[in-house]
């Protein structure tokens, strides 16, 4: 395979992956520092999932039909100019507001891209193309705070948004480079985007569901991950500076040795991509990413916590990798869009549950225990993953080209 387009696919990613967290990091402290609330950091990242509710019906539809490439570039326009204009905001409604419009762009941004690099990589080698894309994603942990950090010491986390802006509009300039994966695609229908085509589409994907239950039930399950580590990671800069008493330079550092176990994880899963079986990478990380998770919240000190960063970004990275190849290789690619958009619905819905449980436990109890309660269920849900893709008689589905 040539490797020119995807490693500017790579590029791109990264750049917008480094912005993504500077930004990431900087909103929460603003959040923090403005009303003290931890409650008012997880109303933050509930923000996202309540996008995902409101676009998400009817955004398949709309992906599946529309240039790949192109969408991603004005996706990143969007999302640059609202992230400009967001530290010019002093009040804590606007900054939802402006916050919300911005993760609208990234509920559509994130399934477009999926079909893009689905297009782009070949099948047999999308599992070793998922392993760099996890090892840049992990470059952003690191540099993401680490860049943050020195905004802050040199000016403010406003700076460090405003950089987010820049990011997206380079990695907007790096995605123009790449190929127009659709340019022969002859049989992309230029319909009109109405109701009756969005209820035709929920139908073909409930059918799809129907006839490939097993499929449809790794993607929920792994989806789950994914609601219990946002409704944990709500509370992450609250538990370190307010439990642990880390400073927020500290709290950057910890962030940037997570990033150094999802290096280790996927560099392990590049040099062995034609060897490590899908099921192996999301049983194990299914099960050891909520142990990380339960050590940090049992953690003391800046070392136990660390230990805790590391084991679950190490392991998350087997899982992010096992689960994205199998994802690919199991739906069909025209209909990815709408299948990804629709069962995001239900993960959104219960990201916003559990991560409001949560935020309101911290006002009735300590943080640390809420914590502990919750990467335990997060270990159950792991064991359960576990049992379901160790079935040999489903091993087809994971099976290496």
């Amino acid at each position: 395979m040539k490797w020119k387009s995807p490693l500017l696919l790579l590029v791109g990613i990264g750049i917008s992956n480094i912005g993504a967290w500077v930004y990431l990091i900087a909103l929460n402290l603003i959040i923090l520092d403005l009303t003290k609330s931890p409650l008012a950091v997880s109303i933050l990242y509930m923000l996202l999932p309540i996008a995902t509710l409101v676009t998400n019906f009817w955004s398949g539809t709309f992906i599946d039909r529309f240039n790949k490439r192109t969408l991603m570039i004005l996706l990143n326009l969007i999302r640059a100019i609202f992230i400009f204009t967001l530290p010019f905001f002093e009040s804590l409604f606007l900054i939802y507001l402006v916050v919300f419009i911005i993760n609208i762009a990234n509920t559509i941004f994130e399934p477009t891209s999926m079909v893009y690099m689905t297009k782009l990589i070949s099948k047999t080698h999308r599992q070793k193309f998922n392993a760099f894309r996890n090892f840049i994603n992990s470059c952003g942990f690191i540099l993401g705070p680490s860049i943050a950090g020195a905004l802050f010491i040199i000016g403010t986390p406003n700076l460090a948004i405003r950089m987010n802006a820049f990011a997206l509009i380079l990695s907007a300039i790096v995605i123009l480079l790449l190929p127009n994966v659709e340019i022969k695609d002859k049989d992309i229908p230029l319909q009109r985007i109405n109701i009756t085509l969005i209820s035709n589409d929920w139908s073909s994907i409930l059918t799809f569901s129907k006839t490939n239950i097993y499929v449809t039930l790794v993607y929920i399950l792994f989806s789950m991950i994914t609601v219990f580590m946002t409704a944990l990671d709500s509370l992450e800069a609250a538990f370190a500076t307010e439990v642990l008493s880390l400073s927020n330079s500290t709290y950057g550092f910890l962030v940037s040795i997570a990033g150094g176990g999802i290096i280790a994880g996927s560099i392990v899963n590049a040099l062995f991509a034609n060897k490590l079986k899908l099921n192996l990478l999301i049983g194990l990380g299914a099960f050891f990413t909520p142990i990380g998770y339960i050590i940090f919240a049992f953690s003391a000190d800046f070392i136990w916590a660390s230990i805790g960063f590391f084991t679950l970004t190490f392991f998350l990275s087997f899982a992010n990798i096992g689960f994205l190849t199998f994802y690919q290789n199991n739906v069909p690619v025209d209909i990815m869009g709408r299948f990804s958009s629709i069962l995001g619905m239900l993960e959104a819905g219960f990201i916003i549950v559990l991560t409001l449980t949560i935020g309101l436990a911290t006002e009735l109890f300590d943080i640390r225990p809420v914590y502990i309660v919750g990467s335990i269920a997060f270990f159950g849900l792991g064991l359960i993953i576990l049992f379901i893709v160790a079935v040999k008689s489903k091993s087809h589905y994971f099976g290496q080209v």
